[in-house]
């Protein structure tokens, strides 16, 4: 079995957030703002995380160190621009020094969204791409309550424009989180729903990130270990929702997968997913997870002994397997664990088949210009993209045979 061969490519590795994990961590929020000198601290959240009390709690503990904390809680999910304006709006009489995102990736790209337009200023649009921040970004601590996105790793806010819902990944070095408080505790308040979708879309950016064209040494070792963690701990969460061993596994899986994103990106399933969301609303576990298997049966070609690892990895498969009989192993597998999570297998179950053929050229032609397409192990085009869609289409027969 093969990786990534080690000096076959270039790349760079930076550690850049501390993480701080275990069972009753979050109780250590107070000394880490202490420790980043922050006095003056923006808590970003939402409404859920509000009800939960877990807000309320972080509030308090800062006070209690006599910090002052002004709590943001109306960011929804997949934020806007607008979202992030109105964060910077309410935060701005206040000249903060640190910023807390709490609460899934959407609170935690938010905050990093308000970071760049409190320090740079201007508006989201200017930061689309790399490093297009020029001064200096607040010190921001993330404290993530989903096992999903992983961002709380990453130096990307992931922003949607508000007309189009389509998403502007915005990076910079200096908007990493320079800690990540991962408490399993404060997952287990989490919806089934949210538990299911966001470990579907955790596993997504583990099995991605793996084979990914910038895929190294460094990237494949996190995705590696994500994908052990989150493959084992999944159907233990969805069949034993109070075990915080898994909730731990899962978190600490969601965190090295983020980890691996930021060092080799993602591919082609979250490039078709993000229409989806923009076109039907479609929640985005949701689609990447229904589009990966049609993903990995059109990236045989290019990596099956890529996907092999993976398979052997969670146990699906042994290494005198075939790579391509492997490859097809995982894809079966993966739809298994949609399946056990009642979660859609293709594409009519989140449309009606007319709407969809309506609007595949257009969903076809978003996706292609998806910055994450770019880094799919196999070359893709407008018209690749319309073929996978129809392959997820065409799922719903148990006998599909997956063109391309």
């Amino acid at each position: 079995m093969t990786t990534s061969k080690p000096g076959s490519s270039s790349f760079q590795y930076q550690p850049r957030t501390r993480l701080i994990f275990g069972q009753g961590s979050f109780a250590r929020l107070s000394d880490v703002v202490a420790e980043l000198k922050g006095s003056r601290v923006l808590l970003v959240t939402d409404a859920g995380l509000k009800e939960a009390g877990h807000c309320d709690r972080a509030a308090r503990m800062l006070r209690a160190d006599g910090i002052q904390v002004f709590v943001y809680d109306r960011v929804r999910e997949n934020p806007t621009t607008d979202d992030v304006e109105r964060c910077v709006e309410f935060a701005q009489p206040y000249n903060v020094d640190c910023i807390v995102g709490l609460g899934g990736g959407s609170s935690i790209d938010c905050a990093k969204g308000a970071n760049f337009l409190l320090t740079n200023g201007g508006q989201m649009q200017d930061y689309q791409g790399v490093g297009k921040a020029h001064l200096p970004m607040l010190p921001m601590v993330a404290v993530p309550t989903t096992a999903g996105t992983g961002s709380e790793a990453q130096s990307f806010a992931v922003i949607a424009d508000p007309g189009t819902h389509m998403k502007m990944p915005c990076g910079d070095p200096k908007a990493a989180c320079r800690v990540a408080v991962l408490d399993p505790e404060l997952t287990v308040t989490m919806p089934q729903m949210v538990a299911t979708v966001t470990g579907i879309d955790a596993m997504t950016h583990a099995i991605e990130s793996f084979v990914t064209r910038n895929r190294n040494p460094v990237s494949q070792m996190f995705a590696g270990q994500a994908w052990m963690l989150l493959s084992g701990a999944f159907p233990v969460v969805i069949d034993q929702p109070d075990d915080l061993e898994a909730r731990g596994r899962m978190q600490l899986g969601a965190h090295f997968a983020g980890t691996a994103i930021e060092n080799s990106m993602l591919g082609a399933a979250h490039a078709l997913a993000n229409p989806l969301t923009a076109h039907f609303g479609t929640v985005h576990g949701r689609a990447v997870g229904l589009l990966l298997p049609s993903v990995i049966h059109w990236n045989i070609s290019e990596v099956a002994e890529l996907y092999q690892v993976l398979a052997v990895l969670a146990g699906w498969a042994t290494e005198t397997t075939s790579p391509e009989e492997a490859s097809r192993v995982l894809a079966s597998r993966f739809t298994d664990l949609l399946k056990s999570a009642d979660m859609p297998t293709c594409l009519s179950e989140l449309a009606e088949d007319e709407e969809l053929e309506k609007n595949m050229e257009t969903l076809a032609e978003e996706a292609s210009q998806q910055w994450t397409g770019t880094f799919n192990p196999r070359k893709m085009e407008a018209a690749d993209f319309q073929q996978v869609y129809r392959n997820a289409l065409a799922s719903r027969v148990a006998a599909v045979k997956y063109v391309g």
